[in-house]
This record gives C-alpha cells, structure tokens and sequence, in this order.
C-alpha cells in the first residue's frame, strides 16, 4: 500500500480511488491510513505478516491519527 489505487469491493462497485495519508511498519505490522475519494471515508488497514493477521478499522476524521496509531484497541 504505498498510494497507488486500491480496489475495495462493496455493494457491487469497486474502489479504485484510495489515497494512502500515512504508512508504518514495525516488527511485521504494516499499518495504512486510507482516504476514500468517493466517500471521503478513512480506514485503517493492518497486516501482521507473523500471524497473517489483517483487518481494516472505520477511522472518524477527529479520531483518524488515534486509530492508525492504536488500530489493535479500535478493532476490539
């Protein structure tokens, strides 16, 4: 996930226009901040390459850098 366009599937429509904000990487974890163009919506996405763990969390825009920096306490 490095900003190239991403495809999220939903409802029958694909997503091609997802803008990576911010990225990290620690220790297996990859974490992403995705912003939607076409619903102006941000996600966490997260990939534990150890556990082949991977979840995406709903980021509200007040709370967005809280939840890509604990995405493991938003997705419990």
């Amino acid at each position: 996930m490095s900003g190239n366009p991403s495809n999220c599937d939903g409802d029958g429509m694909t997503d091609t226009t997802l803008t990576e904000l911010y990225h990290r990487s620690a220790d297996g974890i990859e974490v992403s901040l995705l912003w939607s163009r076409v619903t102006n919506a941000l996600t966490v996405a997260v990939e534990d390459s150890r556990s082949g763990l991977s979840f995406e969390v709903a980021a509200p825009a007040e709370k967005a850098l809280d939840v890509f920096q604990h995405p493991f306490a938003y997705a419990a």
